[in-house]
């Protein structure tokens, strides 16, 4: 029999002990193994009365971490303290550990990987990562034979469900926000959600795993949803495109490119129909060429799912006495200086004066800056004499298209700041 010990009866952690209780025999059935959970460490007096769970109780988890009856310690507390702390004691004492918790990956990752490999231990995480969808046992296993080019994802519900309801509604992001915290998708605080953060934690696993970088949170550029408006979403639909949150890693000229950030895709590709609270993450092999993983992101039972398979997973290696294997590479720091910039088309508005030579003016500086433009609509004139110019680009260096719009934005005819949005197709 294999001990297991939850910290946390939160969301995840009831949700897998859940499967592991009312699915203990068909795991059985399946394996041949045994993997009882003989100690929960939870500290909220009404969730242990809640679950009414047979397993020791301790309020204090480092009494399940010392417990030599507990082979592996599934931490669901979330955070980077005191989860830190119980990950490192309970691999520094032997043990293997499971965790859903993508911000300490994301932040103390690499350091945890070294304390596991100096142990023999083992960390596994694929909860970690768009909940119930296994792409990162996809990444590791499935895809091992293929040298990953590109990597795309939508990685966080809250931002997917909000940019749905403003594309199918066309209300403004603050009432598809309201909408969202009401239905229980977004927190009191949505800081995480909706600035990019909770996805860009994700894509710095991803990244790791795919590349062979030690990606961290300030190599990834990242950018919310906050500032989309309607009106982008209604032109992105004229020219054939999707606003969604996406997660892109890419490697060529030799460096990889992480950055977390709306941008535009094709309507026509699978990953546009993600909607609502759903994940997706689209995945490209040298060899299998391009592959899809799709569903539940976030939830107790689709991420206590992922959490029972890495415990099975480490169950069995544990009683067949199977080594462990690394989960991080430990490659080199990501090259920022010397390299060749990637190149992307872009979507680009202005509002200005209904004017004739405005549009000349806007494209002269454009083309200062060696951007040239694709496409180009401007419609009626409005009330206020103002009208929306909107362009696309042909592929640019970001930091030209930047430099170009801090200069139209200084003209005199030109009102507001201009808005400029990412197209990703290139790789689709």
């Amino acid at each position: 029999m294999i001990g297991v010990g939850i910290i946390g009866l939160g969301t995840v952690g009831a949700g897998t002990l859940g499967i592991l209780t009312e699915n203990r025999s068909l795991i059985r059935q399946r394996t041949g193994l045994d993997a009882e959970v003989v100690r929960i460490a939870e500290t909220d007096p009404a969730k242990i009365r809640k679950h009414r769970v047979p397993a020791r109780m301790v309020t204090d988890a480092t009494k399940l971490i010392e417990d030599k009856d507990v082979h592996i310690v599934v931490e669901l507390i979330g955070g980077i303290h005191p989860a830190y702390e119980f990950i490192r004691s309970a691999l520094e004492q032997g043990k293997w550990v499971v965790t859903a918790n993508k911000a300490l990956l994301a932040e103390k990752g690499q350091e945890l990987m070294k304390i596991a490999e100096k142990n023999r231990g083992e960390i596994g995480f694929e909860a970690s990562v768009c909940g119930g969808i296994p792409v990162i046992r996809a990444i590791r296993e499935g895809l091992v034979g293929n040298r990953i080019t590109y990597l795309l994802g939508i990685l966080n519900g809250t931002s997917n469900y909000i940019l749905t309801r403003m594309t199918e509604e066309g209300i403004a992001f603050r009432d598809a926000l309201r909408e969202a915290q009401k239905l229980g998708f977004a927190e009191k605080d949505p800081t995480f959600d909706i600035e990019g953060i909770d996805a860009a934690h994700k894509l710095c696993i991803l990244a790791r795993l795919a590349f062979s970088h030690p990606v961290r949170m300030e190599d990834v550029i990242t950018a919310g949803i906050s500032k989309i408006e309607p009106i982008d979403i209604r032109f992105a639909r004229e020219f054939g495109y999707k606003i969604k949150l996406l997660g892109v890693a890419r490697e060529a000229n030799g460096s990889v490119e992480a950055r977390v950030e709306p941008a535009m895709i094709p309507i026509a590709h699978p990953m546009s129909s993600v909607n609502g609270v759903f994940n997706a993450a689209y995945v490209v092999g040298d060899k299998v060429g391009p592959t899809l993983f799709y569903g539940k992101g976030a939830g107790s039972e689709p991420t206590g799912s992922a959490v029972v398979s890495d415990i099975v997973d480490m169950a069995l290696r544990i009683q067949s006495k199977t080594n462990h294997r690394t989960s991080f590479v430990q490659g080199k720091r990501l090259r920022t200086k010397g390299v060749k910039p990637f190149q992307v088309p872009y979507y680009m508005r202005c509002t200005a004066q209904d004017s004739p030579g405005v549009l000349s003016k806007v494209s002269g500086i454009l083309a200062h800056y060696r951007i040239s433009i694709s496409a180009v609509t401007q419609k009626e004139r409005k009330e206020s004499g103002y009208v929306p110019i909107v362009m696309l680009t042909h592929e640019a260096v970001e930091k030209d298209l930047k430099a170009a719009k801090a200069e139209i934005d200084k003209l005199p005819f030109i009102h507001g700041q201009s808005v400029h949005i990412r197209i990703e197709e290139g790789n689709l």
